[in-house]
């Protein structure tokens, strides 16, 4: 949990507002609903399979536990439709800068262009960064995402940077 970050908070969202607020454990199913219901994280490995609920369930307490993440959820009449992370990451580059990094950023299929994500990320920029002391808001988006690039480019990031990803090979574990 990023202490810094008062939540929960109400943004205003279109025809709708939209409460944002830190996920807890019982919110475990919604989110991996929502990387599910995203083509690239499915064809990824995120199906929202019953079998998977224990990797997920760690990684949630992990994230949870670490107090430079928060995974958030955002809200619409108590449904949960939306979810991101954010991690605070101190930095040596820009003069000691910080950087806050925004990653799995989902907004229920059925609800995108609601003006849902817009209020999202501009609570991360306008509001997180700046209380988190970060000069910096930076994601990484899967090259696949040309509609998620118009969307982030229209708020304001620059696509600046080439990303890269090593995956790292499962091994065998010894017993």
């Amino acid at each position: 949990m990023i202490a810094a970050l008062t939540l929960p908070v109400v943004l205003p969202a279109r025809d709708r507002e939209v409460t944002l607020r830190r996920a807890g454990e019982a919110d475990l199913r919604a989110v991996v609903d929502l990387l599910a219901d995203d083509p690239v994280s499915a064809a990824r490995g995120d199906r929202a399979s019953a079998e998977d609920e224990p990797l997920y369930r760690a990684a949630l307490l992990e994230v949870l536990a670490d107090p430079s993440n928060d995974l958030l959820v955002a809200e619409v009449d108590g449904d949960v439709v939306g979810t991101l992370q954010l991690t605070r990451i101190p930095g040596m580059a820009r003069r000691g800068s910080a950087r806050l990094l925004v990653e799995a950023v989902r907004v229920r299929s059925t609800l995108r262009s609601a003006g849902i994500g817009t209020a999202l990320m501009r609570w991360v920029t306008d509001l997180a960064a700046p209380a988190t002391g970060s000069s910096l808001v930076q994601l990484t988006s899967d090259n696949a995402r040309a509609d998620a690039h118009r969307f982030y480019e229209r708020l304001g990031f620059a696509g600046s940077h080439r990303g890269f990803k090593y995956a790292v090979p499962s091994r065998p574990t010894s017993g």
